[in-house]
């Protein structure tokens, strides 16, 4: 099966943009929230920007990988996004004000598919792309309810 194009979920937030791109635009944070991503490293120090890399331990089960990733995009208070280096996808949170606060979308995209390898590691370790998109795609409906948890109860 070829790899969806996009993979999103969107969620509404009593919160503020303000409140929810602290929350979003920190890379240090997404353990908190995510499923799968365990602990995110920022390389080098220094603000997060276009540019930054950061070093992340995955989890599915007994299995552990890591990831590097890139900052692509940052418009303040509107978009963060992020390309995994393994498998060119690009990740990104985008955020809307609403006349009740914030709507947040995360998106995995994947315009030209992922590289060979992932799509070999994909299939023959972590049980194929149609399940594990569906994880994927769930697991991003899990860090959307966890970030509204934390943007909700924890005014940032």
């Amino acid at each position: 099966m070829a790899n969806r194009e996009e993979i999103s979920a969107s969620i509404e937030i009593d919160a503020s943009t303000e409140q929810v791109w602290a929350l979003v635009s920190d890379p240090t944070r997404m353990p908190e929230w995510s499923p799968q991503c365990r602990r995110t490293i920022i390389r080098g120090g220094g603000p997060v920007g276009v540019g930054t890399r950061t070093l992340n331990i995955n989890r599915r089960g007994r299995l552990f990988w890591p990831t590097r990733s890139k900052i692509v995009e940052v418009v303040p208070h509107r978009r963060f996004a992020f390309r995994i280096a393994e498998n060119g996808t690009v990740w990104s949170f985008d955020l809307e004000p609403t006349p009740t606060g914030t709507r947040l979308t995360e998106s995995r995209h994947a315009p030209h598919g992922v590289s060979d390898l992932s799509n070999f590691l994909t299939r023959n370790v972590l049980g194929g792309t149609e399940s594990f998109e569906a994880e994927l795609e769930d697991g991003i409906r899990q860090t959307l309810e966890r970030i509204k948890a934390t943007a909700e109860g924890a005014r940032v």
